[in-house]
């Protein structure tokens, strides 16, 4: 074959060829012409390759068709299927059969139409046995031609065949030598033109009329033939019968859903649409369905036009609800998963049941799958009013499933023990909303009951989260409604003898005690620690007092205390209470005889007097009892907590800046002590509320108890409150570990990493966290300095030479610094530096006796302004506004206690800025376990870390992380 020259005129065409196995395929060839202008015999194949050559020759089209037919070429087949070279004549003799030409065909031909669509403006031949490209022009058909399929019925036999249409005149192709190019979509070449086809014709349904005038079906096989063929062919073509009948037929149509439940799996809802008798599954992409009857021995055929349009705008409606789509073949719709733990077998009763109306308003029909039991498909709706009486509140409810209406205490069991099956007098069986369980759970939780529903006064803040959904009617006294949000509350008179004045935070506080005093209800005074809770406190008991002298009565009040806050409480009462009588019951040689007490208006002790005493204590019976920093009865196996709750009064109250401190299972003791019953019993609570809220950050319900606690918890922040308080400015002061340090911590991580790591391996580490504790708890004493873990150590520390550089700045420029540590051996360090420096210092630890007279000094002397304390003894209690500068040497896993040291300063009182500096050595655990602290503790501000509790936290990559 000679090459064209491309320098000379020639053309590019595009050639229909039938390949021997590949069937026919079309072909460019770029063709030489002849001076005159005609095709000469010199031509040849183009390929991505070679175009460019010829560029001039062809325009933009061209470039596209030829990429796209060299997809469909021999060589690109053949590489497709086989990997390694081969000759083309072995690779079909070895390889080709009809299952792959089968397999292969309809993805050529995908190709073809793409081609045919771009080549009706471009010149296509026929080639020629010997391969000329140009052996015969074809012409597209101007438009499409349609098909009619006859069938012609007698006694003895079925005839079929096709009529070709084009341009309105009937074409003659049998006997005519004409050819399928096409399968689907069919391309018939007749006569030189190429013809395609309206409806989607496959050229299969002609090819046996090439050569055939009909196809006789005999007698015996036309039920079978009837069903499987002809109904098809009807669905989709124009007929035309003789012998038997078709009706077309235009219903109004119906969606239907229907409810398929599946036990342990996913249930799910099928989408049908019925038009008149007929019910087609939604899905299909035939505008008409057939269906078939016969009678007697006559067929008819039903065809039923259906609204594809309509259809798909149903199913988008569901989608739109929430429904997801499982599958292209089917429309099996399931509710699209939200919780991980619902169980799905029931999921689409819920969505039913909140949408029920809607999909009835939309047109939507139910119907349930036969096989399964009879379930209720309809909405369902709780009808709930509570009332107040004198002493509970009264729930009057009743539960509408469908049609079907039932006393809501009914749904008690099942909503506490998440059933979700409840089986009606009729036999049917409702399914439980999913829902119902949180909004209802934790009000079936607390009711009493069996015939009706109570719940006790104490559970008002249920009650208020009701009022404030569309869950409930409410029925409640005004006065109490003000509970829940504390406004509004009435104004009490301050006490005649309090000195001073209450600041408008105070007076509400103090309104609110005389409020829970009026309802018999305990209450929890958490505010920040600075903004005064003992003086609130105070002002009640003065307060009392003077109401009851006007009764002529007198009682006496108990307030128990941590050791450390007797002095606080003593000369608080002397500053704002003087008429108040206190006595304090501590100390070795207390008289334990009680009868004293009646002597005074306020009794104050600690918690470990209360234990020891206890057996007297209790026999009296008290005005208020009053916990002052209560956390410390937090644990309920403890004996402080056993021992306040055998003490009897008419009020109780606790006071705490972090009622919960370690878990949200701190909370329980102290509110059973102040509301016995608000949250249940201990095992109760620990299920419903401590495991979900820790271990799964369940938020929801952290909210539930929050409704729960929240009327008898006043918590108001600094940032509120305390306006007047001056800006407070905390500063991270990073420090580099000196050489022999670095050396010392390098040593350590390495050996505490490979026993943990292999720990974290064989799954020891779960058993043994405290292991993990050590080995932290080394590291950070080592950054801060060497000499707390070897006490040989003779060289420095970066952290100490800056805190010290720090101090003498700070003290040199005459102000007052508290310095924290939850080291009592780095304090050492500390106080022999000063020792040795001659500068004088106050220091407090957990065994500091003369707590008052140190602190008095620190106040009182100008000379002494540094105060070295262990952050475990001094992190409470402590009123120490004359410093204006706050050290803290060591990152706690605690943020609350830093904050707690912080307050011992910046706090009601202090007039002057405060500044904390936070020392941090770089390139140490320090640094991560601040990052690890605000990751850890976004989850949930209410909770309070502790090392034990944070430490259980880590995860395996938190771990690793730490020890990178």
């Amino acid at each position: 074959m000679l090459r064209v020259a491309t320098d000379k005129p020639c053309k590019l065409v595009y050639s229909f060829a039938k390949h021997e196995y590949l069937g026919f395929l079309i072909e460019p060839h770029i063709v030489q012409l002849n001076p005159d202008g005609d095709f000469s015999l010199t031509y040849q194949r183009l390929f991505t390759s070679t175009a460019k050559e010829f560029t001039k020759w062809l325009d933009p089209t061209d470039f596209k068709l030829i990429k796209l037919l060299e997809d469909v070429e021999q060589d690109s087949i053949i590489k497709k299927f086989y990997k390694k070279p081969i000759r083309a004549t072995e690779f079909f003799s070895k390889n080709w059969d009809e299952k792959f030409y089968d397999a292969v065909r309809p993805k050529i031909e995908q190709k073809l139409s793409d081609a045919l669509l771009l080549l009706r403006n471009k010149e296509v031949y026929v080639m020629s046995k010997e391969g000329w490209p140009v052996e015969k022009q074809i012409h597209f058909a101007e438009e499409p031609a349609t098909v009619l399929f006859h069938f012609r019925r007698n006694e003895t036999e079925t005839r079929y065949f096709p009529t070709i249409k084009y341009l309105e005149k009937r074409i003659d192709f049998m006997f005519k030598d004409a050819q399928v190019i096409i399968n689907h979509p069919a391309y018939l070449l007749l006569d030189d033109v190429l013809y395609n086809f309206e409806q989607d014709l496959e050229g299969k349904k002609l090819l046996p009329f090439l050569n055939k005038r009909f196809i006789s079906i005999p007698k015996s096989s036309e039920a079978t033939y009837f069903e499987k063929f002809v109904a098809p062919l009807i669905e989709k073509y124009h007929v035309y019968a003789e012998g038997f009948t078709i009706h077309t037929e235009k219903h109004e149509a119906k969606p239907i859903l229907k409810v398929v439940y599946v036990s342990g799996g996913v249930s799910e809802i099928q989408l049908f649409f019925k038009y008149g008798n007929y019910v087609f599954a939604a899905g299909g992409d035939l505008a008409v369905t057939v269906r078939m009857e016969k009678e007697d021995d006559n067929y008819v055929f039903h065809r039923i036009k259906r609204s594809l349009s309509w259809e798909k705008k149903k199913l988008e409606e569901l989608l739109a609800m929430g429904l997801t789509k499982q599958s292209e073949l089917f429309v099996h719709l399931e509710v699209a998963q939200v919780n991980e733990e619902s169980d799905r077998s029931f999921s689409v009763f819920d969505f039913i049941s909140e949408n029920h109306d809607v999909l009835i308003e939309k047109g939507f029909e139910f119907e349930q799958d036969t096989s399964a039991k009879k379930y209720v498909i309809g909405s369902s709706k709780i009808d709930l009013e509570i009332k107040e009486k004198n002493d509970w509140f009264d729930i009057e409810a009743i539960v509408q499933f469908g049609n079907y209406k039932i006393p809501f205490i009914q749904l008690k069991h099942h909503i506490l023990n998440k059933k979700r099956e409840f089986t009606l007098p009729n036999g049917e069986i409702a399914i439980i909303p999913e829902k119902w369980f949180s909004q209802y759970g934790n009000l079936l939780n607390f009711t009493e009951g069996d015939e009706e529903l109570r719940l006790k006064k104490l559970h008002v803040g249920l009650v208020h989260d009701f009022a404030n959904s569309e869950l409930a009617t409410i029925t409640m006294d005004r006065k109490l409604q003000r509970l829940s949000d504390f406004d509004n509350i009435e104004e009490i008179a301050a006490p005649i003898n309090f000195k001073g004045a209450l600041r408008p935070y105070q007076k509400a506080g103090y309104d609110w005690f005389h409020f829970l005093q009026k309802y018999n209800f305990g209450g929890c005074l958490a505010d920040d620690m600075g903004l005064g809770k003992t003086i609130q406190t105070l002002a009640l008991l003065q307060k009392g007092k003077e109401e009851q002298a006007e009764q002529g009565i007198h009682t006496t009040s108990l307030i128990v205390m941590p050791t450390s806050l007797i002095y606080n409480w003593v000369n608080e009462a002397k500053k704002f209470t003087p008429k108040l009588k206190i006595h304090t019951h501590t100390g070795t040689f207390r008289d334990k005889n009680i009868a004293v007490f009646d002597k005074y208006d306020v009794v104050i002790t600690t918690y470990g007097i209360t234990r020891v005493d206890i057996d007297v204590i209790k026999e009296m019976y008290f005005h208020y009892i009053i916990l002052d920093e209560s956390q410390n009865i937090k644990n309920p196996s403890s004996k402080s907590f056993k021992a306040v709750k055998q003490l009897k009064s008419k009020h109780k109250l606790i006071l705490s800046g972090t009622p919960v401190e370690n878990t949200v299972n701190d909370l329980w003791t102290q509110m059973s002590f102040i509301n016995p019953g608000l949250l249940g019993s201990q095992t109760f609570f620990l299920k419903d509320f401590v495991q979900p809220i820790e271990k799964k950050k369940d938020e929801e319900m952290a909210q539930k108890l929050q409704v729960l606690i929240k009327p008898f918890v006043m918590r108001r922040t600094k940032e509120q409150v305390a306006t007047e308080l001056p800006p407070k400015t905390e500063n991270l002061f990073f420090s580099e570990m000196t050489e022999d340090q670095l050396e010392i911590y390098e040593q350590t991580k390495s050996d505490y990493r490979n026993e943990i790591l292999k720990a974290l391996e064989t799954g020891d580490y779960s058993k043994s966290p405290i292991q993990m504790l050590q080995g932290l708890t080394k590291l950070r004493q080592i950054a801060n300095h060497p000499a707390l873990v070897d006490a040989d150590y003779k060289g420095e520390s970066g952290k100490f030479e800056d805190v010290i550089d720090k101090l003498k700045s700070v003290v040199e420029a005459g102000h007052k610094v508290l310095v924290f540590s939850q080291f009592v051996k780095q304090l050492d360090l500390y106080r022999k530096y000063l020792e040795r420096h001659h500068y004088k210092y106050s220091y407090l630890d957990g065994a500091t006796t003369n707590r008052g007279k140190v602190v008095e000094e620190f106040k009182a002397e100008q000379d002494i302004q540094i105060f070295l304390i262990s952050i475990k003894a001094g992190g409470v209690g402590l009123n120490l506004t004359e410093a204006d500068y706050v050290f803290i040497l060591d990152p706690w896993w605690n943020p609350a206690v830093e904050q707690q040291a912080i307050d011992r300063t910046h706090r009601i009182g202090q007039k002057k800025n405060v500044f904390i500096y936070k020392f941090i050595t770089r390139d140490t655990v320090e640094e991560k376990i601040l990052a690890l602290q605000n990751k850890k503790l976004r989850v949930a501000k209410s909770l309070i870390t502790t090392e034990d509790s944070f430490m259980k936290s880590l995860s395996e990559a938190d771990i690793k992380e730490i020890l990178a």
